[in-house]
């Protein structure tokens, strides 16, 4: 009774977004209570050098992951029903040439990392996690087919419960064998996992049918590859500026900070970006789809600034006692890095809003200033502490994103921009 009465008041758009994301948030959940078990016992049985060569080997392997999403399945989710067996065909036969073309980048990757740092224990990781690149193609079509069908809380449920096993198998792993590659592993054995879980939860076989010109597919790639590929580095590069800045063990600290702080939160931004997008496109464009964006916003603010701000004042008293004492200088590190899931949520969020509206340009020069002065903003910090790179990488990503959120809640995006395709599709 009481939940109808509040309904009332809630925009019907405004309630299908809290729905979505109530859905992608409940799969995701058990993840982050895994994911916490797993800093915890990673944080009592790894120091701080261990910490650092997973992290070293790991964030390559993301960083260069990210060439997989070059638009692809965007296409998948904007075709329209005529043309989707083509589409899917020829994507099928994409994804598997850009996984191929990936797993060799991956591979060229570790042996300059081996030859020119001397990172051979690390090079090795990274050579053996490109295998994951020949585990993907089988699922991907699935997945995005799923998107397509605006099944996003299924999306979630597979990767939350490739990402589970990934935790606890790591959790196992580094109590009977305290080493790196404890934590590095898992990525490639729970991989087949979530092929599995795509291919069960969206059936697809290949069609006897003419694959869709490759053409069909360059409106998608600019743009999209443009911004996941500063998302990438944005997120992960740091770790590679800490270690050449203050060496591998500082980076195994701001690994752990990281993780255990803007880390827990990320998950959820990215979620609620994910449906904000699918909701803004059903959305009429215009002064409705810049008022929801408005309204989202402080929707996700009034959840996510309690969150962040209990953890970054309580950091000093929960780490040392939940992580252990060596960790407790690190406290700081998380409590700075935490502050920096606002200006996180807001690039998510304004990312999802010029998506929504066709401007992928603007998404990727947003993500590329946001990337720029992090990264900046972390290597001048690094010149003097880490706890001022911490601070630097927080206050580099609002700089950039505070102003142009603000432009978009008081101004008008022209109606030119619409993306009609993704709108067309989105909304059925």
């Amino acid at each position: 009774m009481q939940t109808a009465k509040l309904s009332q008041f809630i925009p019907a758009n405004l309630a299908s977004l809290m729905r979505g994301f109530a859905g992608y948030a409940s799969a995701e959940l058990a993840n982050r209570i895994v994911r916490l078990g797993a800093i915890l016992i990673i944080a009592r049985q790894a120091d701080p050098a261990l910490l650092g060569t997973a992290a070293l080997a790991l964030s390559l392997f993301e960083l260069t992951r990210v060439l997989t999403q070059a638009g692809i399945g965007q296409r998948i989710v904007a075709a329209s029903d005529g043309e989707l067996a083509g589409i899917c065909a020829r994507a099928s036969q994409l994804f598997w040439i850009c996984c191929i073309a990936v797993a060799t980048v991956q591979l060229a990757v570790s042996l300059l990392l081996a030859y020119f740092f001397a990172q051979n224990e690390a090079a090795l990781m990274l050579a053996v996690l490109s295998a994951v690149y020949l585990i993907m193609p089988p699922g991907l079509v699935q997945i995005f087919l799923l998107m397509r069908d605006e099944r996003l809380g299924a999306c979630a449920r597979i990767n939350a419960t490739q990402a589970v096993l990934d935790h606890i198998l790591t959790a196992a792993l580094i109590m009977a064998w305290p080493n790196a590659w404890a934590i590095v592993l898992p990525k490639l054995l729970t991989a087949p996992v979530w092929t599995m879980l795509a291919r069960s939860a969206r059936p697809w076989a290949f069609e006897k049918c003419i694959p869709a010109p490759i053409s069909e597919f360059r409106a998608y790639c600019g743009g999209i590859l443009a911004s996941e590929m500063m998302a990438a580095l944005r997120i992960h590069a740091d770790k590679l500026v800490l270690s050449a800045l203050l060496g591998v063990s500082a980076m195994g600290s701001y690994y752990f900070a990281f993780g255990a702080g803007l880390g827990i939160a990320q998950s959820l931004i990215t979620a609620f970006a994910t449906v904000l997008f699918a909701s803004l496109c059903r959305t009429e464009a215009g002064v409705e789809r810049q008022r929801q964006f408005g309204q989202a916003l402080l929707i996700g603010m009034a959840v996510l600034v309690p969150i962040i701000a209990a953890q970054a004042v309580l950091a000093p008293y929960y780490v040392p006692l939940v992580f252990g004492p060596h960790w407790a200088a690190s406290a700081k590190y998380l409590s700075l890095l935490a502050l920096a899931g606002i200006p996180l949520f807001l690039v998510q969020g304004a990312g999802a809003f010029f998506r929504a509206n066709g401007a992928a340009g603007e998404d990727a020069r947003l993500a590329s200033l946001a990337t720029f002065l992090a990264l900046a903003g972390l290597a001048l910090g690094a010149a003097h502490s880490l706890t001022a790179a911490c601070a630097g990488y927080s206050l580099g990503l609002a700089l950039a994103v505070v102003p142009t959120t603000w432009r978009i809640v008081r101004q008008r995006m022209p109606q030119s921009i619409v993306f009609t395709p993704i709108n067309k599709a989105i909304s059925k």
